[in-house]
């Protein structure tokens, strides 16, 4: 870790502790509210769903939201301006119902005060499936600010989802950071700790871990956010 200076994390389940079953049941329950006229609910899902699988394959150089409107176009099989519209609604109003379901932390809290005291390079790295609307009020919700980081993924800005290890090649491109220089920190065993492939150290956050069976080998760090806090107080200043 001796060329460590920058440290990524993912936002749903580890900057933002929150139960992912949850969320998607408030999510989807308030904007299936702004559809009701059209859709039935099951419905608009299954149109989303089928959306978001497509671009989360996609592995052209198109941004999230051109994949993610093009294939909910097909599906829907006319002009979706107006859902547009509508979703941009929801993200401007119900979808501050999530709130409720996020209980900050103020271990992460404090690790990312205590990173950025000590010269590292904090940056979320989170599935960019959400507009940076949505994505920058669950950072607020949090406890931090969009500030203290200095990139942040969006559906608007990146061509890849998670697991693919192009969204983690595109963040270092743009912030012309070394595989070496960074580690990833996620509660996602499948889409966080796949840096690992490329030789990218890493922390399991393990309060909210998906997949919950026994960790992987290759897994070489992992604990809760008390633990975490404990590994960022150790680290050497820059």
């Amino acid at each position: 870790m001796s060329n460590l200076n920058t440290i990524l994390f993912d936002l749903d389940g580890t900057l933002l502790p929150i139960d992912g079953q949850t969320f998607e049941k408030i999510y989807f329950g308030n904007l299936s509210k702004h559809f009701l006229d059209v859709y039935e609910p099951k419905v608009l899902i299954q149109l989303i769903w089928g959306a978001t699988k497509a671009m989360v394959k996609d592995t052209s150089d198109r941004t999230n939201e051109q994949v993610f409107m093009e294939n909910l176009e097909k599906l829907v099989g006319s002009d979706i301006t107006w859902m547009q519209e509508r979703f941009t609604r929801f993200y401007e109003t119900d979808f501050d119902q999530l709130r409720s379901a996020v209980t900050p932390n103020e271990n992460v809290l404090e690790a990312v005060r205590i990173l950025k005291e000590k010269g590292y390079q904090c940056v979320i790295v989170t599935n960019p499936m959400f507009p940076k609307l949505a994505i920058e009020k669950r950072i607020a919700w949090t406890g931090l600010n969009r500030d203290d980081f200095s990139y942040v993924t969006s559906f608007e800005k990146n061509t890849a989802c998670k697991p693919q290890l192009k969204l983690y090649e595109e963040v270092l491109r743009e912030l012309n950071l070394r595989v070496e220089d960074c580690m990833m920190v996620g509660n996602d065993i499948e889409e966080d700790m796949v840096v690992a492939k490329m030789g990218m150290d890493h922390y399991l956050i393990t309060d909210h871990v998906m997949q919950e069976n026994i960790i992987p080998d290759f897994v070489k760090r992992s604990g809760d956010y008390s633990d975490f806090l404990n590994f960022v107080k150790e680290l050497k200043p820059l």
